[in-house]
């Protein structure tokens, strides 16, 4: 067996996730298929290459010596693809990463329309999207940080923030009893059957704490968010959702008496000038998203008024901080032996 650099590939994904399920859904594989790739890889190479434990996976000596070597020839491929594409068709490619987010298409046509060609790579782990980032697979990343489980941000990326405190909100089904009223408490649901997608860094930890804040054990399901949905409408499970979502006919949307979740949305790159490039179309997306959302535009304009991070509401008249222009963003480098700075 020869190596190439999809194995390559295979290899820092395991190491970037720590899990060969999550490995997997990055690369878009089957789990089985890819535990046959590692077994062979390893025959190849002639050692074990990871632990695997109930924790997860972790490299082992002979694996951070693989991986050593691995990510830079990763990068250089990438970037070499890259490069090659962008002299073909004459512009710069702009390489996007993003968490599941309503507002991920009128980003990225925003960016067209600004002559930018993204190309786009979605994952459910913020802490694999800014790896990439960092390891230059990616330009930019449009992430979120579950309140109370920090993200791991690499050392030199830089971070603007999009939304603070973004909270998230419930979906039920049209007919549960408690769509009676805009605002649900979370103990209104403990009879119910929760869906809960494991693999979103710090989703299952939020969820068990705020279930223990209000006093309830619910029965929870594991699954992603796309099963969950399909389960929402038939009544079968309630789950957590992000504000800018819709309801539809048969699956409404609530608020959280309280707001006891909530997410940081960020935007990383390795250069400001990246930032500057891709920020603007992702926050004009974003308050698009967020003013077609009845729920959520309620909220902003009465809760929310004081924590958006000084955007304005689209519609609303004048922003709510008086916060608008790129420079007034808060952006953040990270530096090797020193706290991160803000200015």
């Amino acid at each position: 067996m020869d190596l190439e650099v999809r194995h390559l590939r295979a290899l820092c994904a395991i190491a970037d996730t720590g899990s060969l399920h999550r490995a997997a859904r990055q690369l878009g594989v089957a789990q089985p298929s890819l535990s046959t790739q590692l077994r062979r890889i390893e025959q190849e190479l002639g050692g074990a290459l990871f632990v695997r434990a109930r924790t997860g996976c972790r490299p082992t000596p002979l694996g951070s010596l693989v991986l050593s070597r691995a990510r830079p020839l990763v990068a250089e491929m990438r970037s070499l693809v890259s490069e090659a594409r962008a002299a073909a068709t004459g512009g710069p490619e702009l390489r996007v990463g993003s968490t599941a987010s309503k507002a991920l298409a009128g980003w990225l046509r925003r960016l067209r329309a600004r002559g930018q060609d993204p190309t786009l790579h979605m994952n459910v782990s913020p802490n694999a999207l800014l790896r990439m980032v960092a390891d230059g697979q990616l330009d930019v990343a449009f992430v979120h940080e579950v309140e109370g489980s920090p993200l791991r941000i690499p050392e030199g990326l830089r971070l603007r923030t999009l939304m603070e405190r973004e909270p998230q909100f419930v979906y039920l089904s049209a007919d549960h009893p408690a769509t009676a009223h805009p605002v649900v408490d979370v103990g209104e649901l403990a009879g119910d059957r929760w869906m809960i997608d494991p693999t979103v860094d710090g989703e299952w930890d939020a969820v068990q704490r705020m279930f223990r804040g209000a006093g309830i054990n619910p029965h929870v399901l594991h699954g992603d968010y796309h099963t969950a949905t399909a389960l929402v409408a038939t009544g079968e499970v309630v789950t957590v959702c992000q504000p800018t979502t819709l309801s539809h006919p048969d699956m409404a949307v609530r608020r959280l008496q309280g707001d006891p979740l909530g997410v940081r949305l960020l935007l990383a790159a390795r250069t400001e000038t990246d930032l500057d490039g891709a920020l603007p179309a992702l926050e004009e997306a974003y308050w698009d998203s967020a003013h077609q959302a009845p729920a959520y535009r309620e909220w902003l304009e009465g809760e929310g008024a004081g924590g958006c991070a000084g955007h304005a509401v689209p519609g609303t008249g004048p922003p709510l901080n008086a916060f608008q222009t790129p420079s007034a963003y808060r952006s953040t480098i990270l530096i090797a032996g020193f706290k991160s700075a803000t200015f």
